[in-house]
C-alpha cells in the first residue's frame, strides 16, 4: 500500500495493512504478544541471524507497531521507520546509532529543552561533543565542521521562538561534507512538511504530539530515508564488526538491504540491546491519530492562523510569531516549505514582562495549562519557568526565549471561542 500514486490522505488511512489474514479484521488489531513461536530450531536461528524477516520478540518488532511503522515511512517518503517509547529516546537512539565516543554533532541552538539538554549536558557523559551554531548561520556551521564530526541535527521550527529551519541549505551543507541530516519534524507532520523531499536523512516525530494528536500516549519514530552512504569509513558504527551482533558490518553485510542500514542497526542494536520499545496498545493509538492527521493539522493551522492575526492587533500584546504571518521573520522560509498550513503553535508576548504572562496563564478558561503541545484541546503555557526552566538564562536567549513568551499550542475548538478565551484573559492583565 506505499503506491506513489496515492495521495497522503489515502495513505494516512491504508499505508502499511491489508486486513488481518487470520481473522480479515480490518481496523488494524493491537498485538499485546510478548513472543512469537519458531517453526523448527532452524527457523528460529535463521531469524535471529536476519537470514529470514519475522517476528522474535515485542522488543524488537511487533505486528501492530509494523504498520505504524510503515505508515509513518510511507507519510515521509522514506524507506523504514522504527518506533520507540517516547519522542526522546528516539532522538537519543537516532544520535547514538551514529556517534560514538570521540565523536562530534552540530546542531542548531533553537532546539527544544529536552533536546537541548540531552545534546549539552548527557551526550558528553559519553564522550560526544554538540557545537551548537544559530539556526540558519550556515557560516558558523561550515566553520564548526571538523575531521570528527558526523552529523548535522535540526528542528524544522524551532520549540518555542518558532524560528523556521531552511533545509535544502543544511542538507547542501551536509550532502558537501557527507554527513547526514537530522531533522526534528515534530512541529512539522508530513501533512504540512516531507522533510526527506528536501534533503534529510533521518527524521524524527513525538508521537505524543500531532501525529496522536489527543495527549494519550507517549512514543517517538525515526523514519530512514534509505539514501546515505554509510560505508564511508568514518561511520565507525557501520564498518567495523558489531561485537553485540554477530560482527555485522551493518554498511556491507546487509545485501539488498545496505540501503537501510542506518534502520537495521537502530532496530537490532538499539532496540534489541537496549530496549525502549514502544508498547504496541500505544501503537495502535497513535494510528487513530494518523488516520486523522490530514484534517487535523488543516484546522489546527487555521485556528492559529486567526489567533495570530488577532494577538497582533490587541494592545496588550508586545509581539507575536507564527510562521504564517507574512511579516513574521520566518515566513520566508516557512513559506518556502510549507504549502499546506503553518501549523498549530502560536507564541507571544505581552506587555509588562514575566509577571503579566504568568497572570494570563493562570487566569485564562478554556485553555489547558500543561507541557504539551500537538493536542486536540487548546493548551497553554510560559516556557521561561517550566519547559525551558533547565536552561540559563544566556541559553533562553541564545535559543529565542524571552522571559514575556507564552506559547500556545492552538486545537480544534470553535475559532470564536479560543478567541473570546484569549481576550478576556488578556483584559484581566
Amino acid at each position: 500500500m506505499n503506491d506513489p500514486e496515492y495521495h497522503i490522505e489515502t495513505l494516512a488511512l491504508h499505508a502499511g495493512q491489508i486486513p488481518d489474514p487470520a481473522t480479515q479484521a480490518r481496523a488494524v488489531p493491537v498485538y499485546r504478544t510478548t513472543a512469537y513461536s519458531f517453526k523448527n530450531s532452524g527457523h528460529g536461528a535463521d531469524l535471529f541471524a536476519y537470514r529470514e524477516h519475522g517476528n522474535i520478540y515485542a522488543r524488537l518488532m511487533n505486528p501492530t507497531n509494523d504498520v505504524l511503522e510503515k505508515r509513518l515511512a510511507a507519510l515521509e517518503g522514506g524507506r523504514a521507520a522504527v518506533t520507540f517509547g517516547s519522542g526522546t529516546a528516539a532522538i537519543y537512539f537516532a544520535v547514538t546509532n551514529i556517534l560514538r565516543q570521540g565523536d562530534e554533532l552540530i546542531a542548531a541552538n533553537n532546539l527544544y529543552g529536552g533536546t537541548f539538554t540531552q545534546f549539552d549536558a548527557i551526550l558528553p557523559q559519553q564522550g560526544i561533543t554538540t557545537h551548537f551554531t544559530a539556526v540558519n548561520d550556515f557560516e558558523a556551521v561550515e566553520k564548526a565542521i571538523n575531521e570528527r564530526t558526523r552529523a548535522l541535527y535540526i528542528e524544522t521550527v524551532g520549540n518555542p521562538a518558532l524560528d523556521a529551519a531552511d533545509i535544502e541549505r543544511y542538507a547542501a551543507v551536509a550532502e558537501k561534507h557527507h554527513l547526514p541530516l537530522i531533522v526534528d519534524s515534530t512541529f512539522t507532520p508530513p501533512t504540512l512538511l516531507r522533510q526527506i523531499e528536501h534533503g534529510a536523512d533521518i527524521v524524527v516525530h513525538s508521537l505524543s504530539k500531532w501525529i496522536g494528536g489527543h495527549g494519550t500516549g507517549i512514543g517517538g519514530i525515526v523514519v530512514d530515508a534509505g539514501k546515505f552512504d554509510w560505508s564511508d569509513p568514518k561511520f565507525a558504527l557501520y564498518n567495523e564488526p558489531d561485537r553485540g551482533y554477530h560482527g555485522m558490518r551493518f554498511a556491507h553485510d546487509l545485501g539488498d538491504e545496505i540501503p537501510l542500514a542506518f534502520s537495521f542497526r537502530l532496530r537490532f542494536v538499539g532496540l534489541r540491546n537496549q530496549g525502549a520499545a514502544l508498547a504496541p496498545d500505544a501503537a495502535w493509538i497513535f494510528l487513530q491519530g494518523v488516520e486523522s492527521l490530514p484534517l487535523r493539522m488543516a484546522k489546527h493551522s487555521e485556528n492559529a492562523l486567526r489567533v495570530a492575526e488577532f494577538l497582533k492587533k490587541h494592545p496588550k500584546v508586545e509581539w507575536v510569531r507564527y510562521p504564517g504571518l507574512p511579516d513574521d521573520p520566518s515566513w520566508p522560509i516557512a513559506s518556502k516549505y510549507m504549502k499546506n498550513g503553518f501549523g498549530g503553535m502560536v507564541v507571544f508576548g505581552v506587555r509588562g514582562g514575566s509577571a503579566e504572562a504568568m497572570k494570563l496563564v493562570d487566569n485564562i478558561r478554556l485553555f489547558s495549562i500543561l507541557a504539551n503541545v500537538g493536542d486536540a484541546k487548546s493548551l497553554i503555557i510560559h516556557p521561561a519557568s517550566t519547559t525551558h526552566s533547565q536552561l540559563s538564562d544566556e541559553a533562553q536567549r541564545e535559543a529565542g526565549l524571552q522571559p514575556e513568551l507564552i506559547r500556545l499550542s492552538i486545537g480544534l475548538e470553535h475559532i470564536d471561542d479560543i478567541i473570546a478565551a484569549l481576550g478576556d484573559a488578556l483584559a484581566l492583565i
